[in-house]
């Protein structure tokens, strides 16, 4: 049978293995434990924006560690990170394999500047980039709209935005009156792009609709405590000052599902597990996931994510 040989070289395996080593490296210098979580379960994430994978028997492919390690951190566990492979459905592309790799880690106590700190030192460390951790740009999610494109994400209209995409008859029907699916499109498409190639880019504080897990600025309930990682245009790490309050939680989880629904997606079961974790108490903490073949991609200065795997059958 044709095509069988790997993607990748044995170079590139081997460069893999060692950012692999620094980044385990980083976390034990740091004190952070090493965890394992299941792949499957009986319940996913709720967001909108994801896709789970659903086996014949129910269980679901996870989509990160998340609820898992936010269980352990409940049940007392200290700072931990997982190094795990991770499933999305309908993701595929140069930047996207429905599975890959993620390194997430939580830390006690640290607020948004801090987690923002220790995320740069993680990749200038796995990239074995001491002085990358110094060449970091931060710039609020509203501020890269204004600057970039003249507009505001969170009060402009719908048409506006629409417009700003360069969007067609077809995408405005598809996307719909739906803000926060403009925006990713906006900042993937238009803004990202525009972000230096030879430095990190932090975009913080994004809207309260895009909080996800994370809590609301408290200087700003508009705004949460969530930023996001760049290196170029390439969307490296997604993190957080972690949701504490299990009511306020479950008042989100409902609110997705709604929005689930009104995209005609799959419904999934709230997490009750999770909810129940945080009722208990999750300690102050902040969280990040990281998508290690994209930080690969990064060392390996390629645009496409199969030419750093060793197989993607089916993908190619």
């Amino acid at each position: 049978m044709s095509g069988w040989p790997p993607n990748c070289s044995v170079e590139i395996a081997n460069r893999r293995a060692s950012m692999l080593a620094r980044a385990r490296r980083y976390f034990e210098e740091q004190g952070v434990m090493p965890v394992d979580t299941p792949s499957l379960s009986s319940t996913t994430v709720s967001d909108p924006q994801l896709t789970s994978l659903q086996l014949e028997d129910g269980l679901y492919l996870q989509t990160s560690p998340e609820s898992f390690m936010k269980r352990l951190l409940a049940a007392g566990y200290p700072d931990i990170y997982s190094i795990c492979r991770v499933y999305r459905g309908a993701e595929s592309g140069k930047r996207h394999l429905p599975e890959f790799t993620m390194i997430e880690w939580y830390r006690h106590i640290m607020g948004l500047g801090e987690i923002i700190d220790d995320t740069t030192a993680l990749i200038a460390a796995v990239l074995d980039q001491p002085d990358l951790k110094c060449s970091v740009v931060r710039r609020n999610y509203v501020d890269v709209f204004v600057e970039t494109l003249g507009v505001e994400p969170m009060n402009s209209s719908i048409d506006a935005l629409a417009d700003v995409a360069d969007a067609d008859g077809s995408l405005r029907q598809s996307i719909g009156d739906y803000r926060d699916t403009w925006l990713d499109l906006i900042l993937a498409t238009r803004i990202a792009p525009t972000f230096s190639n030879d430095c990190l880019t932090i975009v913080q504080h994004y809207p309260a609709s895009q909080a996800a897990l994370s809590r609301l600025c408290p200087d700003n309930d508009q705004v949460a405590d969530r930023f996001e990682v760049f290196y170029g245009a390439l969307e490296l790490a997604n993190g957080y000052v972690e949701l504490t309050s299990a009511d306020e939680q479950a008042a989100r989880m409902d609110s997705d599902l709604i929005v689930r629904r009104d995209l005609g997606k799959t419904q999934v079961p709230r997490d009750t597990r999770l909810l129940a974790a945080l009722e208990s108490g999750l300690p102050e903490c902040a969280g990040v996931a990281l998508g290690f073949e994209r930080l690969q991609m990064t060392a390996e200065h390629t645009d496409d994510i199969r030419n750093i795997v060793t197989f993607a059958e089916g993908f190619e």
